[in-house]
């Protein structure tokens, strides 16, 4: 996906993104990726119940969350759906902010065509709305500091070019892998891991030397917690690079205490892991010996709850890195309901058509 296509459709000058962009592997039309129950019906109805006129319509039910996946979810009706230049779309955007029970898309056709298909689409707007709020909470609360997608280690590896859209459709376009900017143009970013250093026999000095050696053009960051005394091995690194460091990243393990604690009195707050204390000391630090100009990057169990409170409380920090909470797949969920047959109402117990000015109708073909 060309990177001006995107800035064009969030512009409002294309309507979607097209079966073009998205990467479906063939069985998902077969049937492989539905819930088997969908098969049966979609045979029984064909032999029984064909030629009727149905509506479905999606929602989730909580408030204040962020849409995505209503392109993908579009392509694969027009790529799998039998049929798809009769099914009616009316949809909202990827990026829109919906409420619980607000419907984000509405499908008209005949329910063979693509009935089989419901399960699909719910796990597709699932994921990539949970993704994409859970970005968009934190990008609520950090302000102006940086924030890196670190969410490649959380999941399957699989799950990364979706989930790298739903980041960067919420705002955050630095991800740690190619894969994750694939369908919008972006490159993985980052400079060393613990292995790095635990090859060079645990010297941070020596792994920062060798990596500046291999690529001269680039500044370090470097991972600074390996011996779990980042204020001291900060101080060293940037003695010996100086203005060759760029940034060190804190990454402490919240079973750890970092070595700055060991002659001091930690019971007035939880010493563990990257906590506040540990990085005003390393502001200071840094500060009082002349290096201001050194950023400081912290990763390790941050939500936006906690970045909230640390922005609040002024934390020194120029980045945060954010992985388990972007791909919690839980904040939202979505339910596709069949609500009209034949132009009449019908649905489920507490189910019905659910009127809205928002959805707009989508055309087919879109390109």
């Amino acid at each position: 996906m060309e990177q001006l296509e995107i800035e064009l459709k969030k512009q409002g000058k294309i309507s979607r993104l097209t079966n073009k962009t998205f990467q479906f592997p063939k069985k998902l039309g077969e049937g492989f990726y539905s819930a088997n129950y969908f098969l049966k019906s979609q045979k029984i109805v064909q032999k029984y119940r064909s030629g009727h006129h149905v509506t479905m319509q999606w929602f989730q039910r909580k408030d204040d969350v962020m849409l995505c996946g209503i392109d993908e979810a579009i392509a694969v009706l027009h790529t799998f759906a039998h049929n798809p230049q009769d099914l009616e779309i009316f949809a909202l955007n990827d990026g829109d902010i919906v409420s619980k029970n607000e419907p984000v898309l509405k499908v008209s056709g005949k329910y063979e065509d693509f009935g089989f298909l419901e399960s699909v689409i719910d796990g597709i707007l699932a994921r990539r709305s949970s993704v994409a709020t859970n970005v968009y909470r934190v990008k609520q609360v950090v302000g102006n500091t940086s924030v890196f997608s670190m969410a490649d280690r959380q999941d399957d590896y699989l799950t990364q070019v979706g989930d790298g859209y739903a980041t960067y459709v919420a705002g955050i376009d630095k991800v740690s892998t190619d894969a994750q900017g694939l369908w919008w143009g972006g490159k993985g970013m980052g400079t060393m891991p613990h292995a790095l250093i635990q090859i060079c026999d645990g010297d941070v000095i020596k792994a920062a030397d060798i990596y500046h050696a291999t690529y001269p053009n680039e500044k370090v960051t470097a991972l600074i917690d390996y011996n779990n005394d980042v204020v001291n091995d900060s101080l060293k690194l940037a003695k010996h690079l100086k203005t060759n460091l760029n940034a060190v990243r804190v990454d402490t393990s919240m079973s750890m205490i970092d070595h700055y604690f060991d002659d001091k009195d930690t019971s007035g707050f939880d010493p563990h892991g990257v906590c506040k204390e540990l990085i005003f000391a390393l502001r200071k630090a840094l500060d009082d010996n002349g290096f201001n100009y050194v950023k400081i990057i912290v990763s390790s169990s941050f939500s936006a709850e906690k970045i909230k409170s640390w922005k609040q409380l002024n934390v020194p920090v120029d980045m945060y890195g954010v992985g388990t909470y972007f791909v919690n797949n839980t904040t939202c969920g979505f339910t596709g309901d069949l609500v009209i047959l034949d132009g009449k109402n019908q649905a489920k117990e507490g189910r019905y058509d659910i009127p809205s000015s928002r959805l707009k109708k989508v055309l087919y073909p879109i390109y």
